[in-house]
């Protein structure tokens, strides 16, 4: 064997070793993503998938690729805008501010539930989407009144069921 190859092989196991410990160094699927997308003009705007079950400790990232237009992905919580929570008691908020075409941003889920997100400029328009993680909890914030108050009816409209979500595991657009 040459030095080479043994130099190669020696550091591949050590790396393999490392990944035995630390799966995440190699593994991509920890990671899904979410697309930003429009068509020409931005009259009609979506993410694509819009309804995502992931289990606790996977990370989401939301892609902008609508070439047109910038895009939010917002938590619905009290500490975005005053808004109604529509994610876990106890859960952390996010924004990920306006994002530019080909920028992206990514939360990690730590909390087992049901998180329901929109995009700030675009709400009105039904841009909105649903992740579970793990089982959620039905009693938490899902059905109640007052989760619904200050979200628009299309958007409203627009969220795909638990049970869709729960059966297909990623709803596309």
């Amino acid at each position: 064997m040459n030095r080479q190859r043994r130099k190669f092989m020696l550091h591949g196991s050590g790396l393999w070793l490392a990944a035995s410990f630390y799966p995440g160094l190699l593994l991509s699927e920890n990671v899904m993503d979410i697309v930003m997308a429009g068509t020409v003009g931005g009259a009609h705007v979506w993410y694509d998938p819009y309804g995502l079950l992931i289990q606790a400790g996977q990370t989401v990232r939301w892609v902008n690729k609508d070439p047109g237009n910038t895009h939010t992905a917002t938590a619905y919580h009290p500490d975005n805008y005053g808004r109604s929570r529509r994610i876990p008691l106890g859960a952390a908020a996010w924004n990920s501010g306006f994002l530019l075409p080909d920028e992206s941003f990514s939360v990690t889920f730590e909390r087992e539930g049901i998180y329901d997100f929109y995009c700030l400029p675009h709400e009105h328009a039904g841009m909105v989407g649903r992740i579970i993680v793990g089982k959620p909890d039905l009693h938490d914030w899902f059905g109640q009144e007052n989760a619904n108050k200050d979200v628009p009816t299309v958007a409203l409209k627009a969220f795909p069921t638990v049970d869709k979500i729960l059966q297909e595991k990623i709803v596309r657009v």
